[in-house]
């Protein structure tokens, strides 16, 4: 089974966003990351496009795990999804 590195498309404003990174962080887990606040342009209506393909409502924190999409913070749904099992 091919597994690629989770995508994190996240605001530096948002709270969820940054709750997300740092369990990202603590699960030990390598992950792409996209603050698209800091984007400009073309490459952040590039982002923009690919974020509404995976979540049409375009909320934040959106995050990618394989085939996986998870809208907003979700610890057990993310854990899940990355193979960790949830002790809570």
């Amino acid at each position: 089974m091919a597994t690629e590195k989770p995508t994190l498309y996240a605001l530096s404003t948002c709270s969820h966003c940054k709750s997300t990174k740092k369990l990202l962080t603590e699960c030990d887990v390598e992950y792409n990351y996209v603050q698209v606040d800091d984007l400009e342009g073309e490459e952040r209506k590039a982002i923009l496009a690919d974020i509404k393909a995976l979540n049409p409502r375009c909320s934040f924190p959106t995050v990618k795990i394989n085939e996986t999409v998870i809208v907003g913070y979700k610890e057990k749904e993310i854990k899940a999804a990355l193979g960790i099992k949830d002790e809570s």
